[in-house]
Protein backbone atom coordinates (compact mmCIF):
# COMPACT_ATOMS: atom_id res chain seq x y z
CA UNK A 1 0.00 0.00 0.00
CA UNK A 2 2.84 2.50 0.79
CA UNK A 3 4.57 1.55 -2.64
CA UNK A 4 1.36 2.19 -4.45
CA UNK A 5 1.10 6.12 -2.57
CA UNK A 6 4.77 6.32 -3.42
CA UNK A 7 4.12 5.93 -6.98
CA UNK A 8 1.16 8.37 -7.18
CA UNK A 9 2.79 10.53 -4.86
CA UNK A 10 5.97 10.84 -7.47
CA UNK A 11 3.50 10.65 -10.82
CA UNK A 12 1.64 13.66 -9.46
CA UNK A 13 4.63 15.43 -8.54
CA UNK A 14 6.31 15.08 -12.09
CA UNK A 15 3.08 15.98 -14.03
CA UNK A 16 3.10 18.86 -11.99
CA UNK A 17 6.39 19.94 -12.29
CA UNK A 18 6.27 18.98 -16.25
CA UNK A 19 2.87 20.11 -16.94
CA UNK A 20 3.33 23.90 -14.99
CA UNK A 21 7.12 24.68 -16.21
CA UNK A 22 7.43 25.31 -12.74
CA UNK A 23 11.24 26.86 -11.68
CA UNK A 24 13.24 24.22 -10.48
CA UNK A 25 16.16 24.13 -8.89
CA UNK A 26 20.02 25.33 -9.63
CA UNK A 27 18.90 28.46 -10.77
CA UNK A 28 17.29 27.31 -14.00
CA UNK A 29 13.99 28.71 -15.51
CA UNK A 30 11.69 25.97 -16.89
CA UNK A 31 11.59 22.21 -16.32
CA UNK A 32 12.17 21.69 -19.59
CA UNK A 33 15.52 23.43 -19.51
CA UNK A 34 16.43 20.74 -16.56
CA UNK A 35 15.16 17.98 -19.10
CA UNK A 36 17.68 19.82 -21.69
CA UNK A 37 20.74 19.40 -19.26
CA UNK A 38 19.98 16.28 -18.20
CA UNK A 39 20.64 15.19 -21.86
CA UNK A 40 22.93 16.53 -22.53
CA UNK A 41 24.76 15.50 -19.48
CA UNK A 42 23.65 11.88 -20.50
CA UNK A 43 25.02 12.25 -24.11
CA UNK A 44 28.62 13.26 -23.14
CA UNK A 45 28.74 10.66 -20.44
CA UNK A 46 27.57 8.41 -23.45
CA UNK A 47 30.00 9.76 -25.81
CA UNK A 48 32.84 9.63 -23.67
CA UNK A 49 32.14 5.82 -23.07
CA UNK A 50 32.30 5.36 -26.80
CA UNK A 51 35.86 6.61 -26.95
CA UNK A 52 38.47 4.72 -25.97
CA UNK A 53 40.78 7.50 -25.40
CA UNK A 54 38.80 8.84 -23.10
CA UNK A 55 38.37 7.60 -19.12
CA UNK A 56 34.77 8.12 -18.66
CA UNK A 57 34.97 7.16 -14.64
CA UNK A 58 37.47 9.91 -14.21
CA UNK A 59 35.66 13.14 -15.70
CA UNK A 60 32.41 14.08 -13.76
CA UNK A 61 30.15 16.06 -16.37
CA UNK A 62 27.57 18.66 -15.86
CA UNK A 63 25.22 20.70 -17.43
CA UNK A 64 23.64 24.11 -16.49
CA UNK A 65 21.86 26.28 -19.24
CA UNK A 66 23.42 24.59 -22.09
CA UNK A 67 27.28 25.33 -20.58
CA UNK A 68 28.97 21.86 -20.41
CA UNK A 69 31.47 21.80 -16.82
CA UNK A 70 34.01 19.04 -17.05
CA UNK A 71 36.28 18.53 -14.01
CA UNK A 72 37.84 15.41 -12.93
CA UNK A 73 41.40 13.55 -14.05
CA UNK A 74 43.07 13.05 -17.52
CA UNK A 75 46.27 10.75 -18.46
CA UNK A 76 47.17 13.03 -20.94
CA UNK A 77 46.98 16.92 -22.83
CA UNK A 78 45.27 14.42 -25.26
CA UNK A 79 43.07 13.24 -23.16
CA UNK A 80 41.56 16.49 -21.92
CA UNK A 81 41.30 18.24 -25.23
CA UNK A 82 39.16 15.27 -26.50
CA UNK A 83 37.27 15.08 -23.83
CA UNK A 84 36.12 18.91 -23.94
CA UNK A 85 35.79 18.13 -28.11
CA UNK A 86 33.54 15.58 -27.77
CA UNK A 87 31.32 17.87 -25.12
CA UNK A 88 31.78 20.31 -27.86
CA UNK A 89 30.26 18.21 -30.70
CA UNK A 90 26.94 17.18 -28.44
CA UNK A 91 23.60 18.88 -29.85
CA UNK A 92 22.42 21.85 -27.91
CA UNK A 93 25.62 22.73 -26.08
CA UNK A 94 26.14 26.31 -26.31
CA UNK A 95 29.41 26.28 -23.92
CA UNK A 96 32.05 23.97 -22.51
CA UNK A 97 33.87 24.49 -19.29
CA UNK A 98 37.03 22.55 -19.16
CA UNK A 99 38.49 21.76 -15.09
CA UNK A 100 40.15 18.57 -16.10
CA UNK A 101 43.61 18.40 -14.45
CA UNK A 102 46.03 16.31 -16.30
CA UNK A 103 47.80 14.01 -13.75
CA UNK A 104 51.67 14.40 -14.10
Amino acid sequence: MKYARAIAFAALAGITIIGSGCAVGRGQSTAGEYVDDAAITTSVKAKFIEDKTVAASSIKVETLNGTVQLSGFAKSSAEKAQAENIARNVKNVKAVRNDIVVRP
